[in-house]
């Protein structure tokens, strides 16, 4: 078993404590860029970084969804991080400021299947899963009106 890489990162006109709050707003802004992909979204507890718990349904494909319930922290001033309690995956959102700007990366990981399974999900699923998170961040520029 593998364990399975995909990162994305796109720099928006925004500095980086207005990045940080907008990606720590699972309540609004977070709920506002998603993309047809997710399903069921839902925040249990909390709604402003740390400490949210959050649920949605990830269909990457047509025949492969994901239940996914996060617990979001916070390690870093300029990181969030959401541990999926149904799975291995986990999904690192780090800010890199420039100036006015910041640079934000997508990194998430999980263990992958072994076998021919296993060869298919490391070929493709990075590549789909990285066209979600440009969407996404697509979608987060325009929301901060970049």
């Amino acid at each position: 078993m593998a364990q399975v890489v995909v990162t994305t990162e796109r720099t928006l006109n925004v500095g980086p404590d207005q990045m940080l709050a907008a990606l720590g707003d699972y309540t609004g802004v977070r709920s506002r860029i998603l993309t047809e992909h997710f399903s069921e979204y839902e925040v249990r507890e909390g709604g402003q970084g740390e400490g949210t718990v959050v649920h949605w349904k990830l269909a990457a494909t047509s025949k492969r969804v994901r239940d996914c319930l996060f617990t979001v922290s916070a390690p870093g001033k300029d990181q969030l991080v959401e541990r999926d309690a149904n799975s291995s995956m986990v999904t690192t959102w780090t800010v890199f400021p420039s100036g006015d700007t910041s640079r934000v990366q997508v990194t998430t990981t999980w263990d992958g299947a072994g076998g021919i399974g296993g060869f298919f999900e490391r070929t493709f699923a990075p590549k789909g899963l990285r066209r979600i998170y440009d969407a996404q961040l697509e979608k987060l520029e325009a929301e901060l009106g970049t």
